[in-house]
């Protein structure tokens, strides 16, 4: 069972500054795991009442039984959730906007790499990846892509289940890079395209200080899981861009997913 941890979370106060509208229909946030889910999830956040926010935990699979409250039509709640492909999802989500998040798969074997190692994660039986000096940045950014072996999953399973599945069923795609284009460059015709288009997928009404709110949800320095929060291992360093060989081992294991996903 993995523990997140990391600092804690204020954003209700910052939302609570601002005159909110009642959700309308559940909404819900849906990604990979390590695929941007705070920066989504926080900037919507500022769009909804606080008592809205379903924030017990992240909707998966395991939990979903103790949770669907937070699909409730007649108390619409907004919801984050790393949810597999399934006719039990399927069937508990069907009154909620589907707002479903993708990250390029080149990017998110960097992120996971350093998410797993981080003084923000914990899982018993992968704690020894942590372990100064024992495993080369390479050799995690591998493990990333083909799974460690009856500990957690390779790329090709998460991408399968938590994404390429959810196509064609209603889902309104997000991809990571461009919401946080979106976010960095907000004034342009492009980002407000993008950023009008997400709040009208989840049924939000677009308020004059649209603006404001988005910065302030989506501020890195609110995220306990941003890159720059994480504390790592000493003397482990990662890549900014993923090396041509690990690149080349994304195409080998999931040919074609990249460009499923918009990505080539």
């Amino acid at each position: 069972m993995a523990i997140i941890k990391g600092m804690e979370d204020t954003l209700d106060v910052e939302v609570a500054r601002f005159e909110q509208t009642p959700l309308k229909q559940p909404v819900l946030v849906n990604s990979i795991p390590k695929g941007g889910t705070h920066l989504l999830r926080n900037v919507l956040r500022m769009f909804a009442p606080v008592e809205q926010h379903h924030n017990r935990d992240f909707v998966q699979i395991p939990n979903m039984h103790l949770h669907l409250d937070a699909f409730d039509p007649n108390a619409p709640r907004l919801a984050a959730a790393h949810l597999l492909f399934s006719d039990q999802s399927l069937a508990n989500i069907r009154f909620a906007r589907h707002i479903l998040l993708v990250r390029d798969p080149y990017d998110w074997v960097l992120a996971r790499a350093r998410f797993f190692v981080s003084d923000a994660f914990d899982q018993e039986n992968i704690q020894h990846l942590k372990t100064p000096g024992l495993y080369s940045a390479e050799a995690l950014m591998n493990m990333m892509i083909f799974g460690v072996h009856q500990k957690s999953p390779a790329l090709i399973d998460i991408y399968t289940h938590n994404a390429a599945a959810w196509l064609g069923t209603g889902v309104h795609l997000v991809r990571y890079e461009e919401l946080a284009a979106a976010v960095r460059d907000i004034d342009t015709p492009e980002s407000v395209a993008f950023l009008s288009g997400l709040l009208e997928a989840a049924g939000i009404d677009r308020p004059a200080d649209w603006r404001e709110r988005v910065l302030v949800g989506a501020d890195r320095k609110k995220s306990r899981t941003a890159r720059e929060n994480l504390q790592l291992p000493e003397g482990l360093v990662f890549p900014n861009v993923l090396p041509d060989t690990q690149k080349a081992l994304v195409d080998f294991h999931a040919p074609g997913l990249r460009r499923l996903l918009g990505y080539v």
